[in-house]
């Protein structure tokens, strides 16, 4: 299986009617793996920063959380594990696995909890796969 069939398969699946708003698996050095084509284009700095918020839980709660040209207010999340944002009525949930970012970028009616539960579980089943 591709990755890019995860990507349109698995995390931009439906959820209730709806879907998320974008979506994407990205390695741990920036390098695209596979992404919605509503992805948002992002600059490398931002995954550095998602990378050091990870390797230091809190990293970006003092400036945000920057993807393209949006920003989300860090909120709760399990440090080193689970990054999550909130923007407005939407947000973002980003999980870590061995080698990838997994994220998820949503905005209403898909509720925090449907996305975080989307990304996470693809983040969980990349991890059991010793990705």
């Amino acid at each position: 299986m591709s990755w890019q069939t995860y990507v349109d398969d698995h995390l931009m699946c439906e959820i209730d009617g709806n879907h998320l708003k974008a979506a994407a698996i990205i390695g741990h050095d920036g390098s695209v793996w596979a992404q919605s084509a509503s992805f948002p284009q992002f600059k490398p700095e931002q995954i550095t920063g998602i990378m050091n918020d990870f390797n230091e839980p809190g990293f970006l709660a003092p400036t945000g959380l920057y993807l393209g040209s949006e920003k989300y207010m860090v909120i709760q999340g399990d440090p080193g594990v689970v990054i999550r944002g909130k923007k407005g009525s939407g947000g973002i949930t980003i999980t870590k696995t061995g080698q990838a970012l997994i994220f998820g970028i949503y905005e209403e009616p898909v509720t925090p909890g449907q996305c975080n539960m989307i990304v996470e579980r693809m983040g969980d089943y990349l991890t059991d796969q010793g990705l």
